[in-house]
Protein backbone atom coordinates (compact mmCIF):
# COMPACT_ATOMS: atom_id res chain seq x y z
CA UNK A 1 0.00 0.00 0.00
CA UNK A 2 1.47 3.34 -1.08
CA UNK A 3 1.55 6.21 1.43
CA UNK A 4 0.47 9.42 -0.29
CA UNK A 5 2.19 12.55 0.99
CA UNK A 6 1.77 16.29 0.52
CA UNK A 7 4.73 18.58 1.27
CA UNK A 8 3.94 22.19 2.27
CA UNK A 9 6.90 24.57 2.56
CA UNK A 10 7.59 27.97 1.04
CA UNK A 11 11.21 27.03 0.25
CA UNK A 12 11.64 25.34 -3.13
CA UNK A 13 14.80 23.49 -2.14
CA UNK A 14 13.21 22.07 0.99
CA UNK A 15 10.23 20.74 -0.96
CA UNK A 16 12.50 19.28 -3.64
CA UNK A 17 14.70 17.63 -1.03
CA UNK A 18 11.76 16.06 0.79
CA UNK A 19 10.25 14.84 -2.48
CA UNK A 20 13.50 13.25 -3.65
CA UNK A 21 14.06 11.56 -0.29
CA UNK A 22 10.54 10.24 0.17
CA UNK A 23 10.09 9.05 -3.39
CA UNK A 24 13.28 6.99 -3.12
CA UNK A 25 11.11 4.60 -1.09
CA UNK A 26 8.86 2.10 -2.88
CA UNK A 27 5.94 2.61 -0.50
CA UNK A 28 5.83 6.44 -0.46
CA UNK A 29 4.57 8.83 -3.14
CA UNK A 30 4.59 12.64 -2.98
CA UNK A 31 1.31 13.56 -4.63
CA UNK A 32 1.63 17.36 -4.37
CA UNK A 33 3.67 20.31 -3.13
CA UNK A 34 2.25 23.50 -1.63
CA UNK A 35 4.00 26.85 -1.28
CA UNK A 36 1.75 28.15 1.51
CA UNK A 37 -0.96 27.05 3.92
CA UNK A 38 -3.83 28.13 1.70
CA UNK A 39 -2.62 25.99 -1.18
CA UNK A 40 -1.94 23.12 1.22
CA UNK A 41 -5.54 23.09 2.45
CA UNK A 42 -6.90 23.23 -1.11
CA UNK A 43 -4.67 20.35 -2.22
CA UNK A 44 -5.53 18.22 0.80
CA UNK A 45 -9.22 18.68 0.07
CA UNK A 46 -8.70 17.76 -3.58
CA UNK A 47 -6.24 14.87 -3.21
CA UNK A 48 -6.85 13.49 0.32
CA UNK A 49 -3.23 12.48 1.02
CA UNK A 50 -2.45 10.16 3.94
CA UNK A 51 0.15 12.53 5.41
CA UNK A 52 0.74 16.27 5.08
CA UNK A 53 4.19 17.57 6.05
CA UNK A 54 3.47 21.14 7.13
CA UNK A 55 5.98 23.93 7.65
CA UNK A 56 4.88 26.49 10.23
CA UNK A 57 6.06 29.79 8.76
CA UNK A 58 4.50 30.23 5.33
CA UNK A 59 2.91 33.20 3.52
CA UNK A 60 -0.81 33.88 3.07
CA UNK A 61 -1.87 31.18 5.56
CA UNK A 62 0.61 29.78 8.06
CA UNK A 63 1.01 26.12 8.92
CA UNK A 64 -0.95 26.37 12.16
CA UNK A 65 -4.05 27.79 10.51
CA UNK A 66 -3.73 25.29 7.69
CA UNK A 67 -3.42 22.42 10.15
CA UNK A 68 -6.53 23.56 12.02
CA UNK A 69 -8.48 23.86 8.76
CA UNK A 70 -7.57 20.29 7.87
CA UNK A 71 -8.15 18.69 11.27
CA UNK A 72 -11.43 20.53 11.80
CA UNK A 73 -12.89 19.17 8.57
CA UNK A 74 -14.62 15.79 9.17
CA UNK A 75 -14.16 14.95 5.49
CA UNK A 76 -10.37 15.08 5.91
CA UNK A 77 -10.10 12.76 8.90
CA UNK A 78 -7.92 10.40 6.85
CA UNK A 79 -5.14 12.98 6.48
CA UNK A 80 -2.57 13.21 9.27
CA UNK A 81 -0.60 16.43 9.64
CA UNK A 82 3.02 16.45 10.74
CA UNK A 83 4.33 19.90 11.67
CA UNK A 84 7.93 20.76 10.87
CA UNK A 85 9.70 23.15 13.19
CA UNK A 86 13.20 24.56 13.56
CA UNK A 87 13.34 24.90 17.34
CA UNK A 88 12.71 22.28 20.00
CA UNK A 89 10.40 24.49 22.05
CA UNK A 90 9.24 26.85 19.33
CA UNK A 91 6.18 28.70 20.64
CA UNK A 92 4.39 27.91 17.41
CA UNK A 93 4.48 24.22 18.23
CA UNK A 94 2.11 24.84 21.15
CA UNK A 95 -0.34 26.21 18.62
CA UNK A 96 0.12 23.15 16.47
CA UNK A 97 -0.92 20.94 19.38
CA UNK A 98 -4.09 22.96 19.74
CA UNK A 99 -4.63 22.77 15.98
CA UNK A 100 -4.68 18.97 16.09
CA UNK A 101 -1.35 18.01 14.51
CA UNK A 102 -0.55 14.30 14.65
CA UNK A 103 3.16 14.82 15.01
CA UNK A 104 6.14 17.13 15.30
CA UNK A 105 9.55 16.91 13.73
CA UNK A 106 12.63 19.06 13.91
CA UNK A 107 13.85 20.16 10.49
CA UNK A 108 17.38 18.97 11.18
CA UNK A 109 16.32 15.33 11.50
CA UNK A 110 18.15 12.69 9.48
CA UNK A 111 16.83 11.27 6.19
CA UNK A 112 15.81 7.90 7.62
CA UNK A 113 14.02 9.59 10.52
CA UNK A 114 11.83 11.50 8.09
CA UNK A 115 10.97 8.34 6.16
CA UNK A 116 10.19 6.47 9.38
CA UNK A 117 8.08 9.39 10.58
CA UNK A 118 5.87 9.31 7.51
CA UNK A 119 5.28 5.59 7.95
CA UNK A 120 4.54 5.91 11.68
CA UNK A 121 1.98 8.67 11.21
CA UNK A 122 0.37 6.97 8.21
CA UNK A 123 -0.10 3.94 10.45
CA UNK A 124 -2.18 6.05 12.82
CA UNK A 125 0.42 6.56 15.53
CA UNK A 126 1.46 9.88 17.05
CA UNK A 127 4.86 11.28 16.29
CA UNK A 128 6.56 13.58 18.77
CA UNK A 129 10.30 14.07 18.42
CA UNK A 130 11.70 11.88 21.24
CA UNK A 131 14.06 14.55 22.56
CA UNK A 132 11.27 17.06 23.08
CA UNK A 133 8.11 15.07 23.81
CA UNK A 134 7.79 15.39 27.57
CA UNK A 135 9.09 18.95 27.78
CA UNK A 136 6.91 19.98 24.86
CA UNK A 137 3.65 18.65 26.30
CA UNK A 138 4.42 19.90 29.80
CA UNK A 139 5.23 23.34 28.41
CA UNK A 140 1.99 23.25 26.41
CA UNK A 141 -0.06 22.48 29.50
CA UNK A 142 1.84 25.06 31.58
CA UNK A 143 1.30 27.68 28.87
CA UNK A 144 -2.47 27.68 29.43
CA UNK A 145 -3.40 31.30 30.34
CA UNK A 146 -3.82 31.94 34.05
CA UNK A 147 -7.37 33.14 33.37
CA UNK A 148 -8.34 29.59 32.51
CA UNK A 149 -9.31 27.33 35.39
CA UNK A 150 -6.65 24.85 36.45
CA UNK A 151 -7.25 21.24 35.42
CA UNK A 152 -9.24 19.25 37.93
CA UNK A 153 -7.53 16.37 39.69
CA UNK A 154 -7.37 13.30 37.46
CA UNK A 155 -9.75 11.31 39.63
CA UNK A 156 -12.49 13.94 39.23
CA UNK A 157 -11.96 14.98 35.60
CA UNK A 158 -15.22 14.31 33.77
CA UNK A 159 -13.37 13.42 30.58
CA UNK A 160 -12.09 10.31 32.36
CA UNK A 161 -15.39 9.33 33.96
CA UNK A 162 -16.19 6.57 31.47
CA UNK A 163 -12.78 4.91 31.54
CA UNK A 164 -12.03 1.60 33.23
CA UNK A 165 -9.02 1.37 35.57
CA UNK A 166 -7.13 -0.49 32.83
CA UNK A 167 -7.90 2.22 30.29
CA UNK A 168 -6.67 4.91 32.68
CA UNK A 169 -3.48 2.91 33.16
CA UNK A 170 -2.99 2.68 29.41
CA UNK A 171 -3.66 6.41 28.99
CA UNK A 172 -0.85 7.09 31.47
CA UNK A 173 1.52 4.94 29.39
CA UNK A 174 0.46 6.66 26.18
CA UNK A 175 1.21 9.95 27.94
CA UNK A 176 4.72 8.70 28.64
CA UNK A 177 5.17 8.23 24.91
CA UNK A 178 5.00 4.43 24.86
CA UNK A 179 4.05 2.62 21.65
CA UNK A 180 1.42 -0.14 21.60
CA UNK A 181 4.17 -2.74 21.60
CA UNK A 182 5.87 -1.14 24.63
CA UNK A 183 2.53 -0.93 26.45
CA UNK A 184 1.92 -4.62 25.74
CA UNK A 185 5.30 -5.56 27.18
CA UNK A 186 4.90 -3.31 30.23
CA UNK A 187 1.46 -4.70 31.13
CA UNK A 188 2.13 -8.24 29.91
CA UNK A 189 -0.60 -8.09 27.26
CA UNK A 190 -0.72 -9.14 23.65
CA UNK A 191 0.05 -6.31 21.17
CA UNK A 192 -3.45 -6.73 19.74
CA UNK A 193 -5.04 -6.25 23.18
CA UNK A 194 -2.98 -3.12 23.78
CA UNK A 195 -3.98 -1.75 20.38
CA UNK A 196 -7.65 -2.49 21.12
CA UNK A 197 -7.48 -0.59 24.42
CA UNK A 198 -5.89 2.43 22.72
CA UNK A 199 -8.55 2.37 19.99
CA UNK A 200 -11.26 2.37 22.65
CA UNK A 201 -9.62 5.41 24.23
CA UNK A 202 -9.94 7.24 20.90
CA UNK A 203 -13.66 6.49 20.84
CA UNK A 204 -14.44 7.14 24.50
CA UNK A 205 -12.45 10.37 24.71
CA UNK A 206 -13.44 11.66 21.29
CA UNK A 207 -9.88 12.27 20.13
CA UNK A 208 -8.52 12.12 16.61
CA UNK A 209 -5.22 10.37 17.26
CA UNK A 210 -2.49 9.43 19.69
CA UNK A 211 -1.03 12.94 19.93
CA UNK A 212 -4.30 14.20 21.39
CA UNK A 213 -4.28 11.32 23.88
CA UNK A 214 -0.84 12.47 25.05
CA UNK A 215 -2.09 16.02 25.55
CA UNK A 216 -5.17 14.83 27.40
CA UNK A 217 -3.06 12.64 29.68
CA UNK A 218 -1.18 15.76 30.77
CA UNK A 219 -4.19 18.08 30.91
CA UNK A 220 -6.06 15.73 33.22
CA UNK A 221 -3.04 15.23 35.46
CA UNK A 222 -2.70 11.51 34.79
CA UNK A 223 0.70 11.78 33.12
CA UNK A 224 1.99 14.12 35.81
CA UNK A 225 1.15 11.54 38.47
CA UNK A 226 3.08 8.84 36.62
Amino acid sequence: MTIRVLVADDQTLVRAGFRALLESEDDIEVVAEAVDGHEAVELVRALRPDVALMDIRMPRLDGLAATAAITDDPALVGTRVVVLTTFELDEYVFGALRAGASGFLLKDLGPQALIDAVRVVADGQALLAPQVTRRLIEAYVDSTPATHPAPEPAADDQRLAGLTPREREILVLVGRGMSNHEIAEHLVLSPLTAKTHVSRLFTKLGVRDRAQLVVLAYETGLARQA
